[in-house]
């Protein structure tokens, strides 16, 4: 490892060795208040150092390829890093209260570097170029969820871990085999010389490739959220810790598109690989959504529905990987799509999750009927509540809206007007459970009076923090070229 090594991993060392020194300093009985800042600073000053990577502030880099070519800090891996840990952060500061009145202030030191660690998988992850190093990545991000989800040792809890385990192992099986097959094709682990491998190969090894492709989106799709690997989401989100279920909502889903983007967008370039695995994901996006939304029809528990909504916007979002390049119309391609898409979920989801734990931690009730004429106890949550569900739906003018309106228009001008209609028909689908929530909170009465515990916990940080994502996720749908610039920049790995 040399000095350009160090600087392309500068964010990762330092959250890594933030994560550690916060774990000693719980030993010592620490105030969990001042572990809780000392973690929101953390998370600051890394990603400070993504940016500095970015625009090169404090030092220059001489090449952003490292460790052997097999670790790259381009411009679309310090994109997802900047998501993962803007979700990280929010998610921390809004949920202040819950950590520090729940039993996680016994042993946040634990809770904060494991959530530390799992961050630093998932910007790994993202930056990695080579089979071994995405597979320890992807590891790395995913054990230290398995405990975080079950540090309550309550039932739901265990048994939320237990299923994220099992079902994690398997998928990393799925995709161990489909890289095997690769390299047992290609001779090689690093994905660009898969790339130029396959570009010479002949028609007796294609069958092969195949194979692979299908064992590789089988065993990402569990942490995408992608049918036939969804069914662990609506269990894991109801026994999780709600901040835990938030980061992973949008975090863990961010890290493996940028993952499946990058590996099929490199080594699976070829003209004509590209349109059988266009039409994979163009099938599996319209049966996610479509899944996703029937399911949430019937759910009471707001933390399964908001699962189940999940699955529905990892299909939405999947239309953007279909939706290959090449449209002569528009001068980005469908994967700027998907990005500018999970910027806008991250707020959206996040603004949400902020609501309902600050709501579940005092009520100790998740259903929806528990939110009864919630907009009569506390205005300014429920204003935060209301925008989220909304841009979920795709009103205008959040960026729910432009999100579909630019992910269906890529379809169409893909030869996929088929899957845009299918997107259509479910964002009026899904209009239905989410209105349902709205009407509740706007509408109804009253049912209880535990929602007047919510009244008197008018935090400053949880209503920042919400109040924030509300503004971004209505800015960016006024003026989402903030974001697709960004991306387009970020793509230039193709």
């Amino acid at each position: 490892m040399n000095l350009n090594d160090l600087k392309l991993l500068s964010p990762e060392i330092f959250l890594s060795i933030s994560g550690l020194f916060l774990l000693v300093l719980s030993l010592f009985k620490t105030d969990v208040v001042k572990i809780i800042n000392l973690s929101i600073f953390s998370l600051i000053i890394t990603i400070l150092l993504v940016c500095n990577l970015w625009f090169g502030w404090l030092f220059e880099i001489s090449t952003n390829a490292g460790l052997l070519d097999t670790f790259a800090t381009d411009n679309f891996s310090l994109f997802f890093k900047l998501l993962i840990l803007l979700a990280s952060v929010i998610t921390i500061y809004g949920s202040f209260h819950y950590l520090i009145a729940e039993k996680t202030k016994y042993y946040f030191g634990e809770f904060i570097s494991l959530f530390f660690l799992s961050i630093v998988g998932m910007m790994l992850l993202v930056s990695s170029t080579e089979l071994i190093t995405i597979y320890v990545a992807l590891e790395l991000s995913a054990l230290p969820i398995i405990v975080l989800l079950s540090i309550h040792r309550t039932k739901l809890g265990i048994e939320s871990g237990i299923k994220f385990f099992i079902l994690s192992a398997f998928s990393s099986a799925l995709l161990l085999y489909g890289f095997i097959y690769l390299y047992g094709i290609s001779g090689s682990t690093n994905l660009l010389v898969i790339k130029d491998s396959i570009s010479s190969m002949n028609s007796l090894n294609s069958y092969g490739i195949i194979i692979s492709i299908v064992l590789i989106i089988s065993g990402l799709s569990f942490k995408m959220a992608i049918v036939p690997w969804q069914m662990w989401i609506p269990d894991v989100y109801q026994g999780a810790p709600t901040p835990v279920a938030a980061f992973l909502s949008v975090a863990s889903k961010a890290s493996a598109f940028a993952v499946i983007i990058r590996i099929f967008y490199t080594a699976f370039s070829n003209e004509n690989l590209m349109v059988d695995w266009s039409l994979i994901f163009a099938i599996l996006a319209a049966i996610t959504m479509t899944i996703g939304n029937l399911f949430a029809l019937n759910q009471n528990n707001i933390k399964r529905l908001l699962g189940y909504s999940t699955i529905a916007q990892a299909g939405y979002i999947l239309i953007g990987l279909a939706a290959i390049p090449g449209s002569e119309t528009l001068d980005f391609s469908g994967i700027q799509g998907s990005m500018y898409y999970l910027a806008g979920y991250l707020f959206t989801n996040i603004s949400i999750f902020i609501v309902v734990t600050i709501i579940i931690s005092k009520t100790k009730d998740e259903t929806i009927q528990g939110l009864s004429g919630f907009i009569k106890v506390s205005t300014v949550y429920s204003v935060i509540l209301v925008i989220g569900l909304l841009s979920l739906i795709g009103m205008p003018p959040t960026v729910g809206f432009m999100s579909k309106v630019i992910i269906f228009g890529f379809a169409i001008n893909s030869g996929y007007p088929w899957l845009a209609l299918i997107g259509v028909v479910n964002s009026v689908l899904a209009a239905f459970y989410y209105l349902r929530i709205i009407r509740f909170i706007v509408f109804e009465e009253p049912s209880n009076d535990k929602l007047s515990y919510v009244s008197k916990l008018q935090d400053s940080r949880t209503v920042f923090a919400g109040a924030i994502c509300s503004i971004l996720v209505l800015l960016l749908g006024i003026i989402p070229f903030l974001v697709l610039e960004m991306s387009k920049k970020a793509i230039n790995f193709i």
